[in-house]
């Protein structure tokens, strides 16, 4: 039955136009052409479906992915930007048993690879008996001297791979890429399961699709076996914010329950690794590492890094951390390594591989070159040191028939010239797969990247990983950064999988993560994230409330109006513009602080400050009239409150919390100190205590609270001194007292800390003064008291 045919019969619409590239294989159709077996349950499902129900479900799967965050960084000719994760709808679907055949191939090829490094940076037989040429790898920028003979702590240099794996034409599947040195996607593969599970819910709930989260538990409880003491610590080493897979990062390390730390976070003492706590130095035995080698020490390796730890190096040759993967391992990722890799296999494995890498010459040995000489219009050309993934690299990746001015002679002559710098490979034609498009099922072409990690048993291969679909026909486009997309691997058996979490099982060891270890980077960010929104909502309030003069005054130079001009203009927020670009500044602080503290911040939360900084920016490009400020201060004063209330109430409380809760209780305390300092003095304009009032959120509670006429002495007794009025400057105090009080070494041999009695002192003072000796000049020395209980805090706790 024809593919025509089989669409007509079984009532595929979808595939109505689906024509296979010729010569090319395709996961959704078998040699002769027919439906492969394992994808027809869902074409029956997807065709059971209108149109319009496929474009909601869609949406669905794009809403969730939007809600949770997540994004890659893309690169351009105007910077880096980031970009919503481009998700492909339709899942890649593999058979158990062809999966199992994928499975072997790697897990042989993991075990060869973990063979080779070790031999590189230990005995070198295979340089010395000839298997792998000295000059390449001594010209790797990957090969890293300071590391030869250390042995990994572990006793293994790999423990996370992945592979970037491709079906040619016969229906083979080749290794195209090995990645060793940090490899990344797998929580972005667990964020493609999560949106494309919503997108087919119903029907992913029935099929036999293998499960995710037993190959992450397998591999925390491993990264956790590799502690030297309980009190030691797993951690993640990241490159920052600023990296293109950061949200994976920081994702993986809140899915695992792991700190995520930067170089600065930590430190080397006695040959020890240690990160840099509130509670002081904590001892770190195993980092995972999604940095390059040669970056994470600036004192062996690369000179230039500002994002590495001194020392480190010297600390794992020590012996005080485990590394995963081992320093070094990034030689694996040469391109030119593929070339013998098949010979090095029968060398330490007595085995061909199971799963053969692409066909690869390196072109420095003569008969080597000759033979790609004669061939070289049908062979991919690049650069022999390369570690890039294939079809990513089009300014150095080319095929010899696409050669500019192509003429055999001057071809020829290119590869003798670059000889030992360049590595041919087959020119791979890789399989295509279902995308939608248009309402229509069409093939494009696919890769697929599979991860493996070391466990208590051995090497485990993740159920899924995630494919590279390219936006057209052309291969070389299937790279995010040059528009591809990414879609969920599927695999499918015969009975239903067994229900995997993450939890740990009855009979597994109990794990619960040591509380109190908050990096002080991250406690910085975090008490700074409390002082920005605070400071945002103070400057929300005192806007609001000048505009609304303004407009019933309709007179900048009305004493009152202008008094409230005059203060805003000096906590350096422009009153004359709508939404003034200080505030936007204030908020988008937030935002970056906050990015650096993604693994402990909550998705909500996230998101719930994002769209605040985002209808700001919005509000400041849009507002042109003076009489909707306002109302649009009151909208961003709304969307403040409920970010707080909602990061208050659902943040868990930890050390981090109470850095967030001590940095908003400082900042509303020193703005309402400075507040009244102004506005209760001899000269304040008339209705500056209205004012005070409605900044502070205070006139109801007034009109309750006092039986008599507005005055000084009561609007100072409610915001200055009143305990339980949470806008108050006593409410801040005494919320401080108690954070402060609970936070590490608050008190030393029985003695106050410097921050502690500073505090207890301003909370004093305040406590025992009256309304009638509040003046200004109390207050602005209160004021100054509690700006200083900020640098007393960073001595303590983040410097």
């Amino acid at each position: 039955m024809t593919l025509e045919e089989t669409a007509s019969d079984k009532g595929y619409g979808l595939l109505k136009s689906y024509r296979p590239y010729p010569g090319v294989s395709d996961e959704l159709l078998d040699a002769v052409g027919q439906v492969r077996s394992v994808w027809r349950p869902f074409l029956d499902h997807l065709s059971a479906l209108t149109t319009e129900e496929i474009s909601d479900r869609f949406a669905r799967g794009n809403q969730y992915l939007n809600d949770a965050g997540v994004y890659f960084r893309q690169y351009g000719q105007d910077g880096a930007h980031e970009r919503e994760w481009p998700l492909s709808h339709i899942p890649v679907i593999i058979s158990e048993d062809d999966w199992q055949v994928i499975a072997d191939g790697l897990v042989q090829r993991a075990e060869l690879l973990e063979h080779v490094v070790a031999d590189l940076y230990g005995q070198n037989h295979l340089v010395s008996e000839g298997y792998l040429p000295a000059s390449l790898i001594a010209r790797s920028p990957e090969w890293q001297r300071p590391l030869v003979g250390i042995s990994p702590k572990s006793g293994h240099f790999l423990h996370f791979l992945s592979f970037e794996i491709g079906r040619g034409p016969d229906g083979t599947w080749w290794v195209l890429s090995d990645r060793a040195q940090a490899p990344s996607g797998a929580g972005f593969a667990l964020e493609n399961r999560v949106a494309t599970g919503r997108v087919f819910n119903e029907f992913f709930a029935k099929a036999n699709v293998h499960r995710l989260a037993g190959f992450f538990r397998a591999f925390r409880d491993h990264l956790v076996d590799l502690r030297d003491e309980t009190d030691s610590r797993v951690s993640i080493l990241t490159p920052g914010p600023l990296n293109d897979t950061y949200f994976e990062h920081a994702y993986i390390a809140r899915y695992l329950g792991f700190m995520l730390l930067e170089g600065e976070d930590l430190t080397v003492k006695n040959g020890q690794l240690m990160v840099r706590t509130v509670s002081g130095l904590q001892p770190v035995s195993v980092l995972w590492r999604r940095l390059d080698t040669a970056w994470v020490d600036p004192v062996e390796l690369n000179e230039t890094s500002h994002i590495g730890t001194p020392g480190l190096v010297q600390a794992v040759r020590q012996g005080s951390v485990s590394m995963v993967n081992a320093l070094g391992t990034g030689i694996l990722e040469t391109r030119a390594l593929l070339a013998f890799l098949p010979r090095i296999s029968e060398r330490l494995l007595g085995e061909h591989l199971k799963l053969p890498n692409v066909a690869t010459w390196w072109c420095g040995e003569d008969s080597t070159r000759a033979y790609v000489k004669e061939h070289a219009e049908s062979m991919m050309f690049s650069p022999a040191l390369s570690t890039a993934l294939p079809f990513t690299s089009a300014q150095t990746d080319f095929i010899g028939r696409d050669f500019e001015k192509f003429h055999k002679g001057i071809l020829e002559t290119w590869i003798d010239s670059k000889s030992h710098n360049l590595v041919a490979q087959e020119a791979v034609t890789l399989s295509t797969t279902p995308a939608y498009d248009n309402g229509l099922l069409v093939p494009r072409p696919m890769s697929l990247r599979v991860f493996l990690a070391r466990t208590s048993s051995g090497w485990e291969v993740m159920s899924g990983g995630f494919a590279r679909i390219g936006r057209t026909e052309d291969a070389s486009a299937i790279a995010m950064q040059a528009g591809g997309s990414a879609a969920d691997v599927w695999i499918v058996g015969g009975k239903k999988p067994k229900k995997e979490t993450l939890l740990h099982q009855a009979e597994s060891p109990f794990f619960k993560t040591q509380s109190g270890a908050l990096p002080s980077r991250a406690a910085d960010n975090l008490f700074w994230l409390g002082r920005y929104i605070e400071r945002a909502e103070g400057a929300v309030r005192l806007l609001r409330a000048y505009h609304a003069r303004l407009l019933e005054t309709a007179d900048p130079d009305a004493p009152f109006v202008a008094q409230i001009a005059e203060y805003l203009e000096e906590i350096g927020v422009a009153p004359d513009s709508p939404v003034p670009e200080s505030l936007c500044m204030m908020l988008q602080s937030a935002v970056i602080s906050a990015s650096k503290v993604r693994d402990r911040f909550s998705v909500d939360g996230w998101l719930a400050l994002n769209d605040l900084a985002q209808t700001a920016n919005g509000a400041r490009r849009a507002l042109r009239v003076d009489a909707d400020v306002p109302r649009a201060m009151g909208l961003l004063l709304r969307k403040i409150t409920g970010f707080s209330g909602l990061v208050h109430e659902n943040m868990y409380r930890f050390t981090g919390w109470r850095f967030l809760s001590i940095g908003r209780a400082l900042e509303r305390a020193h703005r309402m100190a400075d507040l009244l300092s102004v506005f209760t003095a001899p000269d304040a304009p008339e209705g500056s205590l209205e004012l005070l009032l409605e900044v502070g959120d205070s006139a109801m509670s007034m009109s309750r609270r006092y039986a008599v006429s507005l005055s000084q002495g009561t609007v100072l007794d409610l915001l200055a001194m009143d305990p339980k009025n949470p806008r108050s400057v006593m409410y801040q105090l005494t919320d401080m007292k108690e954070h402060v009080g609970i936070l590490p070494d608050a008190d030393e041999n029985g003695y106050l800390s410097d921050l502690a009695r500073s505090l207890l002192q301003a909370h004093t003072n305040l406590a025992i003064a009256t309304p009638e000796t509040l003046t200004p000049e109390a207050l602005a020395d209160l004021r100054d008291r509690i700006s200083f209980l900020s640098v007393e805090l960073t001595d303590a706790y983040i410097r």
